[in-house]
């Protein structure tokens, strides 16, 4: 069913808290800022996982792409076109 929940105190910016009671219904806050916090951290994992990868892909790993990827698709293609019309 639902998520187990559990109560967190935060110290907020007097100014967001008070926007947020504006904006939000009282029944939903909770909801809201929970959203809130895990989109900004999927957006943290997500920087960090770019991050850590970064220069992972090495040209000379890769020589089927040298004369471009365009070329490497179209013979993936053509090659999957052939064995489709055998069958």
């Amino acid at each position: 069913m639902g998520e187990s929940m559990r109560q967190a105190n935060f110290l907020l910016p007097a100014e967001l808290l008070d926007e947020l009671r504006r904006a939000v219904p009282r029944g939903q806050q909770s909801r809201v800022v929970g959203e809130a916090l895990r989109n900004e951290l999927q957006r943290l994992r997500f920087r960090q996982a770019v991050t850590d990868s970064f220069g992972a892909w090495k040209d000379s790993a890769h020589p089927e792409l040298a004369r471009g990827t365009r070329r490497f698709v179209r013979s993936l293609r053509r090659s999957t076109r052939q064995v489709r019309r055998r069958t």
